[in-house]
Parts: C-alpha cells; sequence; structure tokens
C-alpha cells in the first residue's frame, strides 16, 4: 500500500508540473504580413490607425502577433516579389494596399488570407468575384476611388472659373490607373471639359515634365492621379501646382497638409482602423470567402484658402459651405 502511495503522489506530483509546465508556454504567435506599395514614412499614419485598433481588438505586436514588414517604395517590379517573398515566410494572413500589390499577393498564394485596405474597385480589378460575396482568399475595403474622381472634375468645376481644360497627372500604368480614367473620360464629357492626360514618372524629372506639358497644353486646373508612388512625391507636386499656378484637387487630405489646394477623397484612416475588424476576425478562424468586402463610407473635403490666395484665385462661397474643413 505504502508502494502504491508513493506512486500515486508521483502521478500527482508530476502532473502538476506538466500542467504548470503547459500553462507557462506562450501562446501560439501569430505571423501577419504588412505589404505597402509606398515608402514607411509615407505609411506611418495609416499603419499606426491600424496598429492602434489591433491593440484594442487584443492584438499587441511582440505579444500574440509578430507583423513582417515590406514596401515597394513605388517600384511596380517589386510587387511580385515582395509578395511571394512574405507567401515563402508562410504568414498566417497578408495585409495589402492597393490594386497592384493585391493582384500579386493573389497571384502568389490562394490559400493565405488577404485583407486588402485600400482598393479602388476589387470587382473590376478581378480580386473578389462580387463585394457580397467574395468567394476566395481576399477580402477587405473599397476605397471608391474610380467613382470619387467624377466628384473631384465637379468641385474644380465650380471652383475654377470658365474652366474648360483640366490636366490629369497620370502615372498610365495598372489597373487601378485604367478604372480610374475608365470613369473620368466620359464623366469630363459630361461636363463639357477637355481631359488632358498627362503621363509623368513619380519622381523629380517626371514631375516637372509632367507640370511644363500641362503649361504647354492650357490646362486651366489639374488632378492627380490618386496612386501611392505620386503620393510618397506629394510635397513635391503641391511645390509645381504652385509654381505654375495651377489650381489642384487631390484624393487625399495629406496634400493640403503639405500646402495644397484642397482634396477631396474617402477617410484612408477610417479604412485601415476597419482593416484591423477583418484581421482580427480572420485569426480568429472566419474565411475570407465568407466576409463581405465593404465600401468606403466616410469622405473628407478640405479646402485650404490660404493656398487659393497664394495663385489668385477666389473660393466662391457655395464650395467653401461644402467643405468639412476650411484651411485659413
Amino acid at each position: 500500500m505504502m508502494k502504491a502511495s508513493v506512486l500515486s503522489i508521483l502521478f500527482v506530483v508530476l502532473l502538476a508540473v506538466a500542467v504548470i509546465a503547459d500553462a507557462q508556454q506562450p501562446g501560439k504567435v501569430a505571423r501577419i504580413g504588412y505589404v505597402d506599395s509606398s515608402t514607411a514614412s509615407d505609411s506611418t499614419v495609416r499603419l499606426e490607425a491600424f496598429l492602434r485598433e489591433m491593440r484594442k481588438l487584443g492584438w499587441i505586436e511582440g505579444k500574440n502577433i509578430a507583423i513582417e514588414y515590406r514596401y515597394a517604395e513605388g517600384k511596380r517590379d517589386r510587387f511580385p516579389e515582395l509578395a511571394a517573398e512574405l507567401v515563402r515566410l508562410k504568414v498566417d494572413l497578408i495585409v495589402v494596399e492597393g490594386t497592384g500589390l493585391a493582384l500579386a499577393a493573389k497571384s502568389a498564394t490562394t490559400t493565405i488570407p488577404i485583407v486588402v485596405t485600400t482598393v479602388g474597385d476589387p470587382v473590376g480589378a478581378g480580386l473578389v468575384a462580387s463585394l457580397a460575396r467574395p468567394g476566395g482568399n481576399v477580402t477587405g475595403l473599397a476605397s471608391l476611388t474610380p467613382q470619387l474622381n467624377t466628384k473631384r472634375l465637379e468641385i474644380l468645376k465650380d471652383t475654377v472659373p470658365k474652366l474648360t481644360r483640366v490636366g490629369l497627372i497620370s502615372s498610365a500604368v495598372g489597373v487601378a490607373a485604367e478604372l480610374q480614367l475608365k470613369e473620368l473620360k466620359p464623366a469630363a464629357l459630361a461636363l463639357k471639359l477637355k481631359l488632358e492626360v498627362i503621363d509623368a514618372q513619380p519622381d523629380r524629372k517626371g514631375l516637372e515634365s509632367a507640370f511644363e506639358t500641362a503649361k504647354q497644353k492650357q490646362v486651366n486646373a489639374i488632378m492627380i492621379q490618386s496612386i501611392r508612388p505620386f503620393s510618397a512625391e506629394r510635397k513635391r507636386i503641391v511645390e509645381l501646382a504652385g509654381k505654375y499656378r495651377l489650381p489642384a484637387i487631390y484624393a487625399q487630405k495629406e496634400y493640403v497638409d503639405e500646402g495644397g489646394l484642397m482634396s477631396y477623397g474617402t477617410d484612408f484612416i477610417d479604412l485601415y482602423r476597419r482593416a484591423a475588424v477583418y484581421v482580427d476576425k480572420i485569426l480568429k478562424g472566419a474565411k475570407p470567402a465568407d466576409l463581405p468586402v465593404q465600401q468606403a463610407t466616410k469622405f473628407e473635403f478640405i479646402i485650404n484658402v490660404k493656398a487659393a490666395k497664394q495663385i489668385g484665385l477666389t473660393i466662391p462661397v457655395r464650395v467653401l459651405e461644402r467643405a468639412n474643413e476650411v484651411i485659413k
């Protein structure tokens, strides 16, 4: 009996040790791949919004999630390479910005879930079968960028007296650029505006050349195609618009933050917050195919009156009254 008692005690002790050891084992750390077409500095504000929302949902970097960051720095030829690299790392999920990178990620894997933060037209780009039923491994947010270009044209016409000719600084590369042009051309025709598409490389020389061309074509105002490589060069673009005294409307408020005239577009910070909700659901077992793509619901119209004065433009009162924010 004594021997049996000793064995029983030993069994209980060993079981207790095993339970304690198991309790001390850290939980599984989810690996997330984050890939952006721009630079790390250009992505900071949006990424912080995403991580802040992740923390609210209980996901803390360095504790129960690890994030592999990749940046294409405006180089489209790196998209496939960066997507493939994250797939090789066997991440649990990929968070991706932009249409081009989303397409590259989808080509690289059909099994790893992909959450898109800002894609203008996911259906038109071929990323999902439909918004309600994505049907594959891709889901996330639609920024409605192509459709909003029509609204920007309308604002320009209401703002600039006798507007007849608008220059569109365009990369003319990629599905996102093509979809935006597809929306803009008939919109310009309906508004009786001549749309001058001016191809430009998103660098110092390319942008300077584009604005010179805009001047030669005698455009009355300009728009900048809503793609991240241009966003990364927004400070230079704003300076050139001022130099050539061209009224400009942008898709992102960050241009106005740099001194630009006005912007109308999606609240991208809101989209990044909402992307975190998708990530949370998928990490908890949801399938991308079952999560409908949601569209942007928050939009911002911001006007910089100081910038208008610098180029000799008076913003009509009726336009100022429609703005969410007026910078004086």
